[in-house]
């Protein structure tokens, strides 16, 4: 499964997507854009696919929406884009989503990022929302994942000043799980990967959409949740139905 723009390889339960536009650092035009939503849909289809990997070939993780074909268009800048958001469907997945940023997530590559669940960065990236340089809002996500993150203060000065976010304060920030040496990026991310892959698949998929699912409610109402579907799930399960009892060694 490859397109020109987005290269798909798969390996040991994991999906690697690289976005491949590397002369227009990685902008997204609609061809790609709507490549990248029917992948996402079809990997997290994929019973053989356990975790996904988001990066950029070249120099560039991904410079946004390709402003130079929505300059040639005569329709708005939604019309153009509907039919993917890709925000919703980074969110809609029931796999974990790993962005390993190589470089330069600007503006649409930010909010990519930002949806992800795990951002790995290389110690030359960096980050930026540049919506107020050229006119327009974020529609993705970028405004209200940014601010729970980061406060609404911090998130309003680098959305506000359009200013570079270096890898380093975006691990301080906390939008950033680890930075690395460039070289080790896509090592580290499979290995990162791998570890998940080698997890319960079903406790994977249910502990990550438990934490997303809490992080939009209230503390009290989140417990409650996870009281509720930690119940469920958990009498579905019997660990000493195992061969060895409990305390055995997992085969």
């Amino acid at each position: 499964m490859s397109d020109d723009a987005l290269l798909v390889d798969i390996a040991n339960h994991v999906a690697i997507l690289r976005l491949n536009r590397p002369q227009a650092l990685n902008a997204l035009d609609r061809a790609l854009r709507l490549a990248l939503v029917r992948t996402l849909g079809d990997l997290d289809r994929d019973e053989t696919v356990r975790v996904i990997v988001l990066t950029g070939v070249g120099r560039a993780f991904c410079a946004g929406l390709d402003v130079r074909e929505l300059a040639t268009s005569q329709a708005s800048v939604t019309e153009d884009i509907a039919g993917a958001d890709l925000g919703g469907a980074i969110a809609a997945l029931r796999k974990p989503i790993i962005a390993a940023v190589n470089g330069p997530a600007v503006t649409g590559g930010f909010e990519i990022a930002l949806a992800c669940d795990i951002v790995l960065a290389a110690e030359s990236a960096y980050f930026a929302d540049t919506h107020v340089q050229v006119g327009l809002l974020p529609g993705w996500g970028l405004s209200q994942r940014l601010s729970r993150i980061v406060g609404p203060g911090t998130a309003k000065e680098i959305s506000l000043t359009a200013r570079r976010v270096t890898a380093g304060e975006a691990a301080a920030l906390g939008f950033v799980t680890r930075v690395v040496p460039g070289d080790d990026l896509l090592a580290e991310t499979l290995e990162l990967a791998s570890r998940i892959a080698a997890a319960s698949p079903a406790a994977v998929a249910a502990i990550k959409a438990l934490i997303d699912d809490g992080f939009g409610k209230p503390f009290a109402d989140a417990l409650e949740h996870e009281r509720t579907v930690s119940r469920t799930f958990n009498g579905a399960v019997s660990l000493g139905r195992r061969s060895g009892g409990p305390n055995a060694e997992p085969s």
